[in-house]
């Protein structure tokens, strides 16, 4: 397969991340190779690595993009207000962020057991100190009287599993806009947490 015409690493580079990301959202990591990707892409399959050392880096550095992202847009959130304030901050955060994404959201948990054992705990470092965001803003509302949860840590996955399986349903144009799917899940984390 030829050099598509225009073919430039400032072009090509996100084209082969895109596709990428499709693809192995799509089909798998294990199913989808370095070949099927360039085809999507329309460069020879030796062009890839012009982009990426291989699939492994490939998928490390989709997932790790993904982690930057999130972790920059959080540090833009303002989390200081009292508890349950925060706490809908951050759960409004994590809709509003994570929906447009879907692709890189299934990557960054379904996809995450195919790193290898380096890579993963690179990952999964980053994801832990996201998650422990949440988890700090829970035990202050503890501290405080505020909240009920009775572990932390355990909460905190059962919030970001919930929260995290919104991209892979909704669909926008459906029944209900984001905001107000939003607004129940809001009341959802709240009515589980809050003293009444």
């Amino acid at each position: 397969m030829a050099r598509k015409q225009g073919s430039h690493s400032d072009i090509t580079g996100p084209k082969v991340r895109q596709a990428a990301s499709k693809l192995i959202a799509r089909h798998g990591y294990a199913a989808v190779s370095m070949r099927q990707i360039a085809a999507e892409v329309g460069v020879q399959a030796g062009a890839l690595y012009n982009y990426t050392p291989d699939k492994q880096g490939l998928l490390l550095d989709l997932i790790g993009s993904h982690m930057d992202d999130l972790a920059q847009a959080l540090a833009q959130v303002d989390l200081t207000g009292p508890p349950l304030t925060a706490l809908e901050a951050f759960i409004r955060f994590h809709i509003r962020f994570n929906v447009p994404r879907a692709e890189a959201v299934f990557l960054s948990y379904m996809e995450l057991r195919n790193l290898e054992p380096e890579n993963f705990a690179q990952i999964e470092a980053r994801r832990r100190d996201y998650e422990q965001r949440l988890g700090a803003i829970l035990e202050a509302g503890m501290a405080a009287g505020d909240f009920i949860a009775s572990d932390p840590r355990v909460t905190t996955m059962a919030i970001i599993g919930m929260l995290t399986a919104i991209p892979q349903w909704y669909r926008e144009g459906g029944r209900l806009p984001l905001s107000e799917i939003e607004d129940i899940y809001w009341g959802l984390v709240r009515r589980s947490v809050v003293a009444a």
